[in-house]
């Protein structure tokens, strides 16, 4: 008969603090009468601690390739019970205290998430960059870019059942885990709750495995990575709108603020923020056809009216439609500029053509472009 929960600890050089870890879920699973296993995935320790969880009869997975990631995925694997509660082997969290996770699993819940600051962090329990910038700031961004309701992203200590963590399909192999986990469950439209647990300080006399910075922007990236809407079509569209009112404007005529004024030269500047905007959107599409149809992102109703609106024939029609837009300008312009003889201009009318027309061409190009890496990209569908 498999167990209903396995309590699953990363491991690496944890001597100091194992035992107690092991002890407290083996005594709370007695006391709880629930039947459980501890699983340690060890992710190469050199100081006993395969010994230590051995001899205290928990099982012991060893996992060769290192980081957070590889090392809980490798322990979960290996865990038998219908549950997986993980936490880290350095005492910060109480292994004794898992009824509340283990209720809301029984609920029915797909994912239990602990949250730190909503139980309590005791002095010295977390570092004050931690505790007032990177976990603030990072779950933040993780609700605005995954409409996601968890208030700490980064937490040790969560429960989840087996079958959901194979429908969330994780990849990440370092400490940005932690994050993916909450993300692949908010695309997926897994049941998340949150129950508060109390942080403590780790009982090791070594520096932490976490490196403040370096994971900081493991996660940080990962949430880019991960949110294309965020990341480009959101920054694209505001410089998009942005660079074509102001290029509107200045076509027919200066703009004026104060004593300063803006003309055919700052017109070079807004056509170029329209069509780097345009490029963000464009990288956008791509990545999301990318993301989607290589099973990084889950497919969405959207994304399958998308081929439906966007389609190789338009872009080439639109595309087409733009360039001789451009042609057309770039004649007017090289007729006003026959006027003059073809020598020095002067003044700044044949400019607002000149701008226009080539940003006009450029446009229509990008279009045909994207178009076609577009259908190459969903020649699947």
């Amino acid at each position: 008969m498999s167990p209903e929960v396995s309590v699953v600890m990363p491991c690496l050089n944890e001597a100091e603090t194992l035992a107690i870890c092991i002890n407290k879920a083996q005594d709370f699973f007695k006391r709880e009468g629930v039947d459980g296993e501890v699983v340690i995935a060890d992710n190469g320790s050199t100081d006993g601690s395969q010994e230590i969880a051995s001899n205290l009869n928990a099982i012991v997975v060893d996992v060769p390739h290192k980081g957070y990631g590889n090392a809980l995925i490798g322990g979960i694997n290996a865990a038998n019970g219908k549950y997986v509660i993980m936490g880290d082997a350095d005492d910060s969290y109480d292994f004794s205290r898992l009824m509340p996770i283990i209720e809301k699993l029984r609920e029915g819940y797909d994912l239990v998430m602990g949250n730190r600051f909503k139980g309590g962090i005791k002095k010295g329990a977390m570092p004050f960059l931690h505790k007032y910038l990177g976990n603030p700031v990072l779950s933040f961004i993780g609700r605005l870019f995954f409409n996601s309701k968890i208030g700490d992203f980064h937490c040790g200590l969560r429960g989840f059942s087996k079958e959901a963590f194979h429908k969330m399909e994780l990849k990440t192999t370092g400490m940005e885990f932690a994050s993916e986990m909450i993300v692949k469950s908010s695309l997926k439209n897994l049941s998340i709750a949150e129950v508060p647990i109390i942080l403590h300080p780790d009982g090791r006399s070594r520096p932490p495995h976490l490196n403040t910075w370096r994971d900081g922007w493991r996660h940080l990236r990962f949430l880019l990575l991960y949110s294309p809407k965020w990341l480009f079509f959101y920054p694209g569209l505001l410089l998009m709108i942005f660079g074509l009112v102001c290029s509107t404007i200045l076509t027919f005529q200066p703009i004026n603020i104060g004593d300063i004024q803006f003309d055919v030269h700052t017109l070079l500047f807004t056509s170029g923020f329209f069509l780097i905007g345009f490029q963000f959107i464009l990288f956008y599409g791509l990545t999301k056809v990318f993301t989607v149809e290589n099973g990084l992102l889950p497919k969405s109703g959207k994304y399958d009216r998308l081929f439906k609106i966007i389609s190789l024939e338009r872009g080439l029609v639109i595309g087409l439609i733009f360039i001789i837009l451009g042609i057309v300008l770039s004649i007017s312009a090289y007729s006003a500029w026959g006027q003059v003889g073809f020598g020095d201009i002067e003044g700044v009318s044949l400019l607002r053509k000149v701008i226009p027309a080539i940003t006009s061409s450029l446009f229509g190009v990008q279009i045909i472009l994207f178009s076609l890496f577009f259908s190459v990209l969903g020649l699947k569908k």
